[in-house]
């Protein structure tokens, strides 16, 4: 398993280095938000976050890596209360850690969400047709063997439409349940992203399988 941490101050970053590879965890580093998003482009299995950073809070690096990582981010903070848990589980944070914290309590929480990610990961495959089939524990879809990596939301609309196959979504609907109530834009945004997976998926040979019921919204394909 491959861990990211972030964290600016350098003492608290060599122990948690330190503890998590003598763990047996790979270990990636990064002292500041810019650092932590170049080094998501690893694929790490979780991430261990600063909130405060010297160039951008930790929030704003969680919000900018969720579209991209389904991954569980662990918050670290000196501090935190409801209102604070509430804005950081709102751009998509899993837990909270608070400093000082044992190692040991830190290492046995690291292990819980990964435990519960790998049995998300043994979800069984879903095979729709000979040439496509998507994962949804690991979040990735395969198109004749080949996988087909999609963003978070996108691969959240095809999760929906596909384990609904024939059902018709309107836009608003299906923007609520990938964005939340709270999300700061509207359905048209719903269409681009559509539009953005039947792109892969053609380049990677696959069928249609997203259906435009015009006037209402999206289906998928029955087969």
């Amino acid at each position: 398993m491959k861990l990211l941490i972030v964290e600016d101050e350098p003492d608290i970053l060599s122990m948690l280095r330190d503890y998590f590879e003598a763990e047996g965890y790979g270990v990636l580093c990064a002292a500041t938000g810019a650092q932590a998003i170049a080094g998501a482009r690893h694929s790490p299995d979780l991430i261990l976050l600063d909130v405060g950073l010297p160039d951008m809070d930790g929030l704003s690096v969680c919000r900018a890596l969720r579209d991209h990582l389904p991954c569980p981010i662990l918050f670290l903070t000196a501090r935190v209360s409801e209102a604070d848990k509430l804005q950081g589980f709102a751009p998509g944070g899993d837990d909270y850690v608070l400093k000082p914290f044992s190692l040991r309590e830190l290492g046995a929480r690291v292990q819980a969400h990964l435990r519960r990610e790998e049995r998300a990961h043994h979800r069984t495959q879903i095979r729709f047709d000979r040439e496509l089939v998507i994962d949804y524990g690991r979040r990735v879809l395969y198109v004749r063997g080949q996988s087909v990596q999609l963003p978070k939301k996108e691969f959240d609309i095809v999760a929906l439409l596909s384990t609904h196959p024939g059902q018709v979504f309107d836009r608003e609907r299906i923007y609520e349940h990938v964005w939340g109530l709270d999300g700061a834009g509207d359905s048209a945004t719903v269409s681009e992203h559509v539009r953005r997976i039947r792109m892969k998926l053609d380049a990677a040979g696959c069928a249609p399988v997203i259906e435009t019921v015009w006037g209402v919204g999206y289906r998928w394909a029955k087969r």
